[in-house]
């Protein structure tokens, strides 16, 4: 899991990078809330030291419940430990964490395994020349242009060459909020006035963007809601725009969640998913919610990898995703 900032020249940079938190020291530090909810649920199971029965896996099965996982997630994991249980036995509590873990684990890492889930990575593939297209949906409020901003930062931190293009042009106030985020990340913003033509933005950021020879674009989409069929339309819009000026983008569709709203997120993820081609999630405000669960619903039901996580306010708040460490901070 990559931090901001990792990559640094010069031994005082390197002096004060050291003092900084670990990466899987920033990751608990994020779950806390749903870990600690989780845990005083799971506290008496965890302790067992003889064989777990049913009456202890439907206690897990509420803790999942409410950690929000979700029904058929929860469903599928309960189905696997109980045909474990009824086949070679669970011993007690250490093993049955054990094996919610690798459970956990497996659900997470399956969307990057799949053939049937968007094989595209965090880093632009060799085949793909600059510039890597990245759109950014979503609903209004889940922390969209904030996301962008963090990612512009967080392409800088790995030395690479960015430009932000503000299409969300139907808020003004989403305008001038990526501005202050190119400021801060010290990259350059392509953008119009209020009520412009997202396209036409889109077609000056891709032009300026190839001109530059920029690595990473990326594109803050107005919020849109499955409802609004106008919003979508210019989605499509943007999105035939991007295939005419370069061939296969844009590259990445990341649908930007807030984890807070838990399974109507999932729902709001589900029709976006249909409508807007995502090939990823970025999920803000883990550190806010006990339902930080449903990062395991989203990769199982959607078949979508979380490819970031939002941690905080700061720009260095952002977190690219790990299921190993998530599950190892949720299951310390």
């Amino acid at each position: 899991m990559k931090l901001f900032g990792s990559r640094h020249a010069g031994d005082d940079r390197e002096t004060s990078e050291s003092k900084k938190p670990g990466l899987f020291d920033r990751m608990k530090q994020a779950v806390t809330r749903t870990r600690e909810s989780f845990s005083s649920k799971i506290a008496d199971l965890a302790a067992l030291t003889r064989p777990i029965d049913e009456q202890a896996l439907e206690e897990l099965e509420n803790a999942l419940l409410t950690s929000d996982l979700g029904v058929p997630t929860t469903a599928a994991i309960l189905e696997a430990l109980r045909d474990r249980a009824q086949h070679q036995s669970i011993s007690g509590g250490e093993e049955l964490r054990t094996l919610l873990k690798t459970q956990l684990r497996a659900i997470l890492e399956a969307p990057l395994k799949s053939s049937a889930a968007p094989q595209v990575p965090p880093q632009v593939p060799p085949q793909v020349l600059p510039p890597k297209v990245i759109f950014l949906v979503g609903v209004n409020g889940a922390g969209k242009t904030t996301s962008a901003g963090k990612l512009a930062a967080w392409s800088r931190a790995q030395n690479r060459s960015v430009l932000l293009c503000a299409a969300d042009t139907f808020r003004a106030a989403a305008i001038e909020q990526l501005e202050v985020w190119a400021a801060r990340s010290g990259v350059e913003i392509i953008k119009t006035r209020h009520g412009g033509d997202p396209s036409a933005v889109l077609y000056d950021a891709i032009s300026a963007a190839k001109a530059r020879a920029i690595d990473d674009l990326y594109v803050d989409t107005a919020g849109r809601l499955h409802t609004q069929s106008g919003l979508m339309d210019e989605l499509d819009k943007m999105r035939r725009t991007a295939q005419r000026l370069i061939p296969g983008a844009p590259h990445e569709v990341l649908l930007v969640m807030d984890a807070t709203t838990g399974q109507n997120g999932l729902q709001q993820a589900r029709l976006f998913t249909q409508a807007a081609g995502v090939t990823g999630i970025v999920l803000t405000k883990l550190d806010g919610t006990a339902k930080g669960g449903i990062a395991v619903a989203i990769a199982r039901e959607l078949s979508l990898p979380v490819r970031y996580v939002g941690v905080g306010e700061q720009m260095t708040d952002l977190l690219e995703f790990s299921p190993t460490e998530f599950v190892d901070s949720l299951l310390e």
